[in-house]
Formats: structure tokens, C-alpha cells, sequence
């Protein structure tokens, strides 16, 4: 009997020793099925896709129970997650390969069969690209929540990812290059020059789309900060950019800066800082003989009694200098959000003037009293001239 081999195409003998049972690895039984392969290709190539499924199958079975296992002793779904991401390319990477060595198995010409093979590892790669994605996202969105590593804080995620992405892409970029016969090394070179051309012409585009990356990975501000730039625009960030950041002012107004002047200019986060409360300063001046206790105490509980002034810090009052015409007062108090700021400052100088005139205490306006220490003598008028 002959036994056809189509995987390379040749007639050999068939082995007396093998088919008979001798060789113990295979019980006779099982026989006839190694002769049916034997002389079927297809049917030898459907097996292998069916043995393959099934080693997949329980392969990720028996890994993923045990996976599941260990990953319930844990206080979050984290590792849920990452066992339940890793366990969909190892099943599909057995798939693939049990399809290449049927793909070998068949009867095929060696173009047909080395461009089944490459399509095959191609759809490998891009699943183990897409899955290194997903891997990378949640691990970084864990570490970032963590807080246990100092090298990854929630504010560098984002570029992390960025930089994880960018890798993965190149890797598997590289490795289907080399897979369809392509020299990597001339692409490189030619992606060098178009690189250094992009540069030159998109050199302001490039420049904010560093600083935003700098931007995000700073974190000098983040969405729903108020800040205030050098040029006085004040507002709320709405969007933080890879190219711009954008503010909303108080008039509604939308405001588009370039991440690479944003990078480069001086920033006031109103909302940064331990807590988003911020202190406003209402300066008073009163006249001078005012009882000054008094006036502390009125203004303490002018702010007190706002229901926008927040009682922790608790307000307080401070004389500040002895100004040419009044006692200069200074009246500190906190606000929950700094949008409030010119609301708030509106209702505490119409309370604390109405206390004031309801207590009786002056506040100095700029007046000015002109003395006359001598008027001008009045000499004899003179008449009209007379004609001799």
C-alpha cells in the first residue's frame, strides 16, 4: 500500500511496521482513521481544525477557571478583566496555528499555501495588537487609580496609554513587514526623510500637539478648573487637546488658546490648590473715631451670616493700614466655586453698607475743603476816560 504525502508532494512507501500496530503510540484500532487521513487531505486538514478548536477550547477552559480563581481573592474586578482580555487571544492564537498546519497539510501549491499561512499569521498579528490595546488600558487605568506607583499618577495615564499604543502599533507594524517579505530597514529610511519634510511644514502643529502632551502629563489644570492667562482671559476649561485648550468665560463666551501658548505663559488655577475653595478680599474703609471692635464684628457677621460663604476656613477681619482719610479694613472669606466670586462680592458690600449705616459708622468719601486766608484789596474802580 502507498501513502500520499501532500504536504510535500511525494509518493513513499508506507511503513509495514506503523500500520501494523507495531509502533505502540498508536493502538490498532485507530488504524483505519490514520490510513482515511492518509489518503484524504481534506479530511486530514478538517481534523486538525477540529483538534485545534478543541485544544483552544479546553486550553481556555482550564486556564481561565483557574485564572477566575485566583483573580476572585482580589478586592477589585481589575484582574477580572485582564484574565477575561488574555484569555481571547490565546484562544484564538491556538485557532490559527491548528488552521496553518492544516493549511500545510493540503495539497496545495507552495505560492497558494504561502499566502494562506501569511493571511492566517496577518489576522493573528492584528488580533494580538488589538488585544495588547485592551491589555494596556486597563492596566493603566488600574495602576493610575491605585496610587501605589509614583511612576504612574492618574494625570499620566493618558500619555502612557498614548506611548503603549504607539509601540504596540510599531511592533506589530514590523512584524507584518518581515511576514510578507518586506525589508523594514528601507521603509524606516524613507519614513526618516518624510518625517524631517512633515516637520519643517507642520512645525506650529507639531509644536502644540508636544505641549499638549506636556499639558496633559503636567496637569497644570484639567477640566472645570477656572484659570487666568497673562493676557487676562478668564474661564472655565472645558477641553484639554492634543492642539488647544479651550475656556468658557463668564459671558459665554468659548475661547480657543494653542496648546503651545498655553505652554509657554504664566496660569492661575483659581480652583487648583488642597480644595477648589476660594478666598476673595473685600477692602473697607471706615472713618477714623469708628469703633474698630465694632467693625470686626460687623463684617464677621455680614459673611457669617451669607449662606455662599463657607464656614470652614471661618471669616476673619484685618486692619490693614492707617490710610490718609480711613481705617483700612480687610474682609477674607471663602467661596465653594470661584465663578461665585463677583455674585458673592456684590452681596457682601450691599450687606456690610447697610449695616454700617444702621450702626451709625461713616465710610470716608473723598471730599476736599478750600480755606481763603485773604481776599484781594478792592482799590478804586476806574471811570471811563474823559477827553481834555
Amino acid at each position: 500500500m502507498q501513502v500520499t504525502s501532500a504536504a510535500i508532494g511525494i509518493t513513499t512507501p508506507a511503513d509495514p511496521v506503523l500500520l501494523s500496530g507495531a509502533d505502540p503510540w498508536l493502538p490498532a484500532a485507530l488504524l483505519p482513521v490514520w490510513e482515511l487521513f492518509a489518503a484524504y487531505p481534506v479530511l486530514r486538514a478538517l481534523g486538525i481544525v477540529l483538534a485545534s478548536i478543541l485544544t483552544a477550547w479546553l486550553v481556555r477552559a482550564v486556564v481561565g477557571r483557574s485564572l477566575r480563581r485566583l483573580a476572585r481573592h482580589s478586592a477589585t474586578l481589575v484582574d477580572d478583566i485582564l484574565v477575561e482580555t488574555l484569555l481571547a487571544p490565546v484562544f484564538t492564537t491556538l485557532l490559527v496555528l491548528g488552521l496553518v498546519l492544516a493549511a500545510q497539510s493540503l495539497s496545495l501549491s507552495e505560492s497558494t499555501r504561502a499566502l494562506v499561512v501569511r493571511g492566517l499569521l496577518t489576522v493573528l498579528t492584528l488580533r494580538l495588537t488589538a488585544s495588547a490595546f485592551r491589555v494596556g488600558h486597563v492596566a493603566l487605568a488600574a495602576l493610575g487609580r491605585a496610587g501605589r506607583s509614583r511612576l504612574v499618577e492618574p494625570r499620566t495615564v493618558p500619555v502612557l496609554e498614548l506611548g503603549w499604543k504607539i509601540a504596540a502599533i510599531g511592533i506589530g507594524s514590523w512584524a507584518l513587514l518581515i511576514l510578507w517579505g518586506v525589508d523594514p530597514t528601507a521603509w524606516l529610511a524613507s519614513a526618516g526623510i518624510v518625517g524631517i519634510a512633515v516637520g519643517f511644514a507642520a512645525k506650529d502643529t507639531l509644536a502644540n500637539l508636544f505641549s499638549g502632551l506636556f499639558i496633559v502629563a503636567d496637569a497644570p489644570y484639567k477640566i472645570g478648573d477656572y484659570v487666568v492667562l497673562d493676557s487676562g482671559e478668564r474661564g472655565m476649561v472645558t477641553r484639554v487637546g492634543l492642539r488647544s485648550t479651550r475656556l468658557l468665560t463668564r459671558d459665554d463666551v468659548e475661547v480657543t488658546v494653542p496648546n503651545a501658548v498655553m505652554g509657554n505663559v504664566k496660569i492661575v488655577n483659581e480652583s487648583g490648590g488642597p480644595y477648589e475653595k476660594t478666598r476673595i478680599r473685600i477692602q473697607i474703609g471706615v472713618a477714623y473715631g469708628s469703633d474698630v471692635d465694632q467693625v470686626c464684628e460687623i463684617l464677621e457677621n455680614t459673611a457669617l451670616s451669607h449662606p455662599a460663604v463657607s464656614g470652614e476656613p471661618a471669616p476673619r477681619v484685618r486692619m490693614r493700614a492707617f490710610g490718609g482719610s480711613s481705617l483700612d479694613f480687610e474682609l477674607l472669606c471663602w467661596i465653594e466655586r470661584p465663578e461665585h466670586r463677583g455674585q458673592l462680592t456684590h452681596d457682601l458690600l450691599m450687606a456690610v453698607y447697610k449695616a454700617f449705616l444702621a450702626a451709625g459708622i461713616e465710610i470716608p468719601y473723598s471730599k476736599h475743603d478750600i480755606y481763603v486766608k485773604e481776599l484781594p484789596a478792592s482799590g478804586p474802580r476806574a471811570g471811563p476816560a474823559t477827553e481834555a
